[in-house]
């Protein structure tokens, strides 16, 4: 691919990086400055979050580095198949909105580790509490960390540590000082940066596509033309890869069902991807979950995960098809040796901002992908931080401390944090590979056994906390013995590879353990299974605060969201 030495940068492009850093300050600052010294107020916004900044926030937390570096790389390879990761949220976030949202606003919790003691026990509680902190740290921290320092590094021939540490340090200064209600405000100005520049960069790509005709219309034409892989390079470097893509005699880069063997879209994962990594992705993971919880009510928190859906419609636009002009443009990088294609892949996106952006839109474009690790460190690290000091901290060591107590406990974790992800971060190039691949990879090992649980547990009164921790103790034993039965063992079957494949056979044991232990084992107490914290069948007790208007109704913008998704799958089916 063609690329820059470094990313030339005249006055306007620093003036405009400039203000967004002012702005976003400001924000964070108007929504911090008052002493945060209660637990609610720091950790949770004094739950006083409006739908609106419920899903901008909600939003912002999840695109990072993963986004505009891992799955545009991604899409480069292997085609729009990726945008499913996307769209196939629908079923979760439905689950979300229908199921999950009135039981965790109805208990008053400040996590989802708390929400678990309460509807199992204090064990399933620290064991995900522990875990949570870990793959904050590992899967979420430091990946984005090092995706950011990749960025700086290209753009502007700085040293990756040093980029790295520029990047923590800047961005966890508004998590540590203002708690969430700054993160989650200044969320809203990062998600229209976002949206704005990343729209631009796919328009300038599809007007390069478009030769001569300098038209979307004829530059979209092109990318479907070359994407189809019918003739020419764009043919041979798909023929060339099949094998490694999905082991299959044919392969279709314009459709969103793979076969079973896809490395990274497995059609099963359509189906029960929501139960697995999805569900603990969306519902129990803490820095998505924490936007919720600190909504107004029932209806802001639903209201703010529609909201969120219809910029997960539109996201692939964002970080999908680039991905796609990348390999019109690009093909013969598909020519390189397999294990060199991914990494080299994952640098597409900065070509196309050297190549495609003028001077003096520069600077937007940098405070765009600066907004996206910037958002994602500071809501990981905030709730990073809540998790260790509600959860360990104050469950573990000193549970009778004033709030000021906390908030303060809460702010030297989070300095702690920053250090320990920024020091991993630095290491994870040398693993190799895609940067996509890497974090989805762990998402597979983390989630099944919660995702499993949590569901089993809203839905069916009779599972208890004893079904709850076998279950996730051989869930991921049973991940680590997979993992390397088919690293090490040539007859592993192929559909095994992919990562999502495991992630469904993982969760498939652990609803089995947790449902026969349960029933092997005494029912819940009473306390365990109030209306707050299980479906009640009888009563059906999810339908209450949609709203008192029609145009304000949850299910009339939740019925057009869907529509919407169901509408994109059957074109590219």
């Amino acid at each position: 691919m063609e690329k820059l030495s470094h990313f030339n940068l005249v006055f306007f492009d620093y003036l405009s990086f400039a203000l967004y850093i002012l702005l976003l300050s400001l924000i964070g600052y108007y929504f911090g400055k008052k002493k945060k010294q209660d637990s609610s107020d720091y950790f949770l916004a004094g739950r006083t979050l409006p739908w609106y900044v419920v899903g901008s926030s909600y939003i912002a937390s999840n695109i990072s580095t993963e986004h505009f570096i891992g799955m545009v790389g991604a899409a480069f390879v292997y085609g729009i198949c990726v945008a499913m990761s996307e769209w196939a949220n629908v079923a979760s976030f439905s689950l979300l909105i229908w199921v999950f949202i009135p039981f965790l606003m109805s208990a008053k919790v400040f996590s989802t580790p708390e929400f678990l003691e309460k509807r199992f026990n204090l064990s399933v509680r620290q064991f995900f509490a522990v875990v949570t902190i870990v793959s904050n740290i590992i899967a979420f921290l430091a990946a984005v960390l090092y995706g950011g320092g990749i960025v700086i590094q290209q753009l502007f021939n700085i040293n990756l540590w040093t980029s790295i540490i520029i990047i923590g340090l800047i961005a966890g200064v508004w998590s540590i000082y203002g708690g969430l209600k700054s993160i989650a405000w200044m969320d809203v100005f990062t998600v229209v940066v976002m949206v704005v520049g990343g729209l631009l960069v796919t328009i300038l790509g599809l007007y390069m596509l478009s030769g001569e005709d300098h038209s979307l219309v004829s530059g979209f034409k092109v990318m479907l033309e070359r994407n189809s892989a019918q003739t020419g390079i764009w043919k041979e470097v798909v023929e060339k890869n099949i094998h490694n893509m999905v082991g299959t005699d044919h392969y279709s880069r314009l459709s969103l069902i793979q076969p079973v063997s896809h490395q990274v879209s497995p059609w099963p994962n359509l189906i029960l991807g929501v139960f697995t990594i999805s569900i603990w992705y969306n519902a129990l993971n803490q820095f998505m979950i924490q936007r919720v919880l600190a909504a107004k009510s029932s209806y802001h928190a639903r209201m703010g995960i529609v909201f969120a859906g219809y910029l997960k419609v539109l996201l692939p636009v964002i970080v999908v098809l680039p991905g796609l002009i990348l390999f019109a443009r690009y093909p013969d990088v598909l020519n390189l040796p397999w294990p060199e294609i991914r990494p080299e892949a994952d640098k597409g996106y900065i070509v196309l901002l050297q190549t495609l952006v003028p001077a003096g839109l520069r600077g937007l474009f940098i405070a765009s992908l600066f907004g996206a690790v910037q958002s994602t460190v500071s809501a990981v690290l905030n709730s990073t931080s809540t998790v260790f000091t509600l959860d360990v901290y104050k469950r573990m060591f000193r549970k009778n401390e004033l709030d000021s107590h906390y908030v303060r406990i809460g702010r030297w974790s989070s300095f702690v944090i920053i250090i320990v992800a920024i020091v991993l971060a630095g290491f994870i190039g040398k693993l190799g590979g895609s940067l996509f691949v890497y974090i989805q990879t762990l998402y597979a090992f983390f989630a099944p056994p919660f995702a499993a649980i949590f569901v089993l547990g809203i839905l069916f009164r009779r599972i208890n906390g004893k079904g709850a921790i076998v279950s996730i103790t051989v869930g991921f034993i049973f991940s680590i013995l997979l993992k390397i039965y088919i690293q090490y063992d040539a007859a592993a079957p192929s559909w095994l590879t992919p990562f999502q494949m495991q992630a469904i056979v993982s969760w498939l044991l652990c609803v089995i353990v947790c449902v026969v232990v349960s029933l092997l084992t005494e029912k819940p107490r009473a306390e365990q299974v109030t209306d707050d914290l299980t479906i009640n069948w009888k009563k059906i007790n999810i339908f209450e605060d949609l709203g008192n208007k029609w145009y304000k109704s949850v299910i009339l913008w939740w019925l057009i969201f869907v529509l919407l998704v169901a509408c994109l799958v059957i074109i590219f089916f």
